[in-house]
């Protein structure tokens, strides 16, 4: 059983602490229809990244901002239509207080629903993508967190579902991520688990359970 010193956690959201694959797919694909013909979420899209980054580069400056406020409302409309990954809610559920923040290249509304949704416990700690200048795989949303938590990025390990998430924390400085998921070979990452089942962090320790080592790249 792998164990790490870091005195905090930061969750990716998406993927990491909710699966929202279906519901994303679904409002995707709707706006595709007339934004991007013949886009398949499943097949297309970049995972980790804001929405206003990558729409702008899928319609072009001209289109953007409209092209981003009505994908951002077909997801605000599917934001309930997700569940938790397992072992999440009970993680979370018995972290030590200003220890753990929540780090999302979503929108703070449409991760707050799809938090309370899969009945994930409010963070005390929530950096979206409103409270940065660039998103992932930028180190800023990480920097912040890291911040807003009062500890140094390096104290802190990263439990993340995407390559832009992981390139975001090494930028960040930090030395421990946690690869979730079924791609267990990201490069970077310091150990991967399907789930947070049998995660436990004590204040001073993570505990994964379960897990397959990576080497780190």
């Amino acid at each position: 059983m792998p164990v790490f010193t870091v005195t905090a956690l930061l969750f990716d959201c998406d993927g990491v602490l909710v699966d929202s694959l279906d519901a994303a797919a679904v409002a995707w694909n709707e706006w595709g229809t007339r934004w991007k013909p013949g886009f398949d979420f499943h097949r297309d899209v970049e995972h980790g990244r804001r929405l206003t980054d990558y729409v702008a580069e899928l319609v072009g400056p001209e289109d953007a901002a409209e092209a981003a406020a009505e994908l951002a409302a077909l997801e605000r409309d599917h934001a309930v239509d997700v569940h938790g990954i397992p072992g999440a809610a009970a993680l979370l559920a018995n972290l030590p207080a200003g220890r753990w923040a929540v780090v999302t290249s979503g929108t703070r509304d449409i991760a707050t629903a799809r938090l309370i949704a899969a009945g994930i416990p409010t963070p005390a700690v929530l950096v979206t993508a409103d409270d940065v200048a660039k998103g992932k795989p930028s180190p800023d949303p990480y920097l912040l967190a890291a911040h807003q938590l009062d500890l140094p990025p390096y104290d802190c390990a990263v439990f993340e579902d995407a390559a832009a998430g992981v390139t975001a924390a090494q930028r960040a400085g930090v030395r421990t991520i946690i690869g979730v998921g079924t791609d267990v070979t990201m490069p970077g990452t310091s150990a991967a688990v399907p789930d947070l089942r049998g995660i436990t962090f004590d204040g001073a320790r993570l505990f994964i359970g379960e897990s397959h080592t990576s080497p780190q790249h």
